[in-house]
């Protein structure tokens, strides 16, 4: 077993009386997240993407053992290949895979098995479940709380993304076998969300939905 080693806290406080403050202005900007589907050509840095991806990487995780990995695609063929894919697995999804009781949960938002965006956005991240991992000696290990980690660290990295002033849509073809071979991806891990990262198309419309209060998602005893 590992020696248990620890290190000092380095902890950023916060004035309590600006501790309300902050959080009312992060709640504020969140707010203004949505999700898009009509992306711009946009160029956007690759130093933005890789600040996200580091944010990203804080995110707790079980045992420590961090079973993520971010495939950041900026390439105009493997994009292309990549909504190739996509839009295969969509269209079989559309005609009947996915059954009537789920395609009339989607029907609000206008979606379809067309998947332009994977092309016309900037940046596809492929976010990868380990799902299992391996030594120092090439042993294979066991993973924990791998979903559980993974989507934390997604959580991260979208937050991560919009502070930044970028707007991202969780594209979820199912399934997404094909992400492993496009990306060069080994067996142990599973691919789980397709982000498209880029700045909104101009005149970009979206759904007008909401989200549930606080007093439907929230019980304090």
């Amino acid at each position: 077993m590992s020696p248990y080693v620890t290190m000092p806290l380095v902890f950023e406080g916060v004035p309590e009386a600006e501790m309300q403050g902050r959080a009312d202005a992060f709640l504020a900007r969140m707010r203004k997240r949505r999700t898009v589907r009509d992306f711009s050509d946009r160029p956007v840095p690759r130093e933005l993407i890789e600040t996200a991806v580091r944010v990203a990487g804080t995110a707790p995780s079980g045992a420590n053992q961090q079973p993520w990995s971010f495939v950041c695609i900026s390439d105009a063929q493997r994009k292309k290949l990549i909504r190739e894919g996509a839009e295969e697995e969509e269209r079989a999804f559309y005609a009947g895979r996915a059954g009537e009781e789920w395609l009339d949960a989607l029907a609000h938002l206008g979606t379809d098995d067309q998947k332009p965006f994977l092309e016309t956005a900037p940046w596809l991240i492929a976010i990868f479940a380990q799902r299992w991992g391996h030594d120092a000696e090439g042993n294979r290990i066991k993973h924990y709380y791998v979903p559980e980690s993974v989507g934390i660290a997604t959580g991260f990295l979208i937050a991560a993304l919009h502070d930044a002033g970028l707007a991202t849509l969780t594209h979820t073809p199912a399934p997404m076998n094909f992400l492993n071979e496009l990306c060069g991806r080994p067996d142990n891990e599973k691919a789980l969300i397709l982000l498209v990262v880029g700045y909104p198309k101009e005149g970009c419309l979206v759904p007008a939905i909401g989200k549930k209060p606080l007093e439907e998602i929230a019980t304090f005893l």
